[in-house]
């Protein structure tokens, strides 16, 4: 007689990721909500980059501070880890609303699609006014992508001759 196991299928508790797939006209419909998180992204990636180094240089100075530089290396701590928390949430939110980060210091950002049954991406970062680029998963050239795309994404598989 065998035992039946009590053991959870998810043991270690961490939320499943789904396969999101987006098609054209909502990953266009998305972007001003992404744009902004993104801006968010990049301002506090740009505040820890900034903080860093002096962060360092009191921490390597630290038993020598008097009080004014004991002060601002305490202020520092704080809004270093405000900010890692922020950008966090920031991330976070991207990837709740199916949208992958791809490089947080340029903002650029995926949004999971499939192409011709295979998984793609639409493109999107700063400075582009629209989503108009796509690529495959693990390539890294950007697509424009093409007019007959535009009423949505080519979900089908091409049929060969």
């Amino acid at each position: 007689m065998s035992t039946p196991s009590h053991r959870a299928s998810n043991p270690a508790g961490k939320p499943r990721s789904k396969d999101v797939s987006l098609d054209l006209p909502t990953a266009r419909h998305m972007l001003p909500l992404v744009r902004g998180i993104v801006g968010d992204i990049i301002e506090k990636q740009q505040a820890l980059t900034r903080l860093a180094p002096e962060q360092e240089f009191l921490d390597e100075v630290r038993r020598s501070l008097d009080w004014t530089g004991r002060q601002r290396r305490y202020a520092l701590q704080d809004e270093i880890t405000k900010s890692e928390k922020a950008l966090t949430e920031a991330v976070s939110e991207l990837t709740a609303l199916g949208v992958r980060l791809i490089d947080a210091a340029v903002g650029s950002v995926d949004f999971p699609t499939r192409i011709n049954g295979r998984s793609a991406a639409f493109s999107w970062q700063p400075g582009d006014e629209s989503v108009t680029f796509w690529h495959y998963a693990g390539e890294e050239l950007r697509r424009p992508i093409p007019a007959d795309w535009q009423s949505g994404t080519p979900l089908r598989t091409r049929t060969q001759p």
